[in-house]
């Protein structure tokens, strides 16, 4: 992809994260599904709820989270390739005195439209799960390692 078009690619991520966090902020429907692919999903960790599949689930999600709990969101920082983007965010709830920070990672179509979104909680790692992963998410069919790669032999090491 030449550099000007990647540019523009990544700026075009970048612009659909923001558009995307304004709907949240909002609780505007149309301005969340304009973000949104046809069978988006939206991942969490074990014990938040979801995955959340489609539009509508996702969109209701937010829009819920505003009335009930005063719901704000920021986005800290933002980085974009021509691929994919990947934020670290704050969420207040100012209703109930709470506020959730961690990490997402959005993967888009070839029209910027977000097919997925992986949510990553800033909390302790929970020792009662062998593996600590988001609920759901297709990991063995999605080019993730599995199985602990081979030790270098020691004379490596």
């Amino acid at each position: 992809m030449p550099k000007r078009e990647a540019v523009t690619r990544r700026g075009m991520l970048a612009a659909c994260v923001r558009r995307y966090f304004d709907g949240c902020n909002e609780a505007d429907r149309e301005k969340l599904y304009s973000c949104f692919a046809e069978g988006v999903v939206h991942y969490f960790p074990p014990g938040v709820g979801g995955p959340y599949v489609g539009k509508k689930a996702i969109a209701d999600l937010w829009i819920e989270s505003v009335r009930v709990n005063g719901s704000r969101w920021t986005i800290d920082r933002l980085v974009a390739d021509e691929r994919s983007a990947a934020i670290e965010w704050s969420h207040f709830k100012p209703l109930i005195g709470e506020c959730i920070r961690g990490a997402e990672w959005y993967e888009f179509d070839e029209e910027g439209h977000m097919t997925a979104i992986r949510a990553y909680y800033a909390s302790p790692r929970d020792k009662t799960h062998k593996v600590n992963e988001l609920e759901g998410f297709p990991y063995e069919t999605s080019d993730y390692p599995i199985v602990a790669p081979e030790a270098a032999p020691r004379s490596q090491r």
